[in-house]
């Protein structure tokens, strides 16, 4: 099936399948129920440091990348249901970043896309 990256604050549409919500934190400015959000796995987020770290600009892209890489691998479960969905739905991965090339869901996509033994 087909995973997409979306902004919060882009309308919901019927393409979208699951919507799973990536952020930490709920998207500023968004009603729960506007969101027609259907998961919110907070586990597979960055950690507040990390995200903190990245906005700040005290670190750069690749260290952000490569750190919530390590981040992702700590948490097997949560990957392992997400990589199930995946393989019967579409799925719409929801975050309120601004930038569309450089943000986690970007690291997340292309994690769920890889084969499982290129993540270990």
């Amino acid at each position: 099936m087909q995973i997409q990256i979306k902004r919060a604050y882009s309308p919901v549409t019927a393409d979208d399948g699951l919507r799973i919500l990536v952020d930490r934190l709920w998207p500023r400015g968004i009603k729960k129920q506007d969101a027609k959000i259907d998961l919110w796995p907070k586990e597979i987020t960055p950690s507040t440091v990390l995200r903190q770290s990245y906005h700040q600009d005290l670190i750069g892209w690749e260290e952000f990348r490569a750190k919530y890489l390590l981040e992702l691998r700590q948490h097997p479960e949560a990957l392992a249901e997400l990589r199930g969905l995946v393989q019967h739905h579409n799925i719409s991965l929801i975050t309120a970043a601004k930038n569309a090339t450089q943000n986690h869901a970007v690291v997340l996509k292309h994690y769920l896309e890889s084969p499982e033994e290129e993540n270990t």
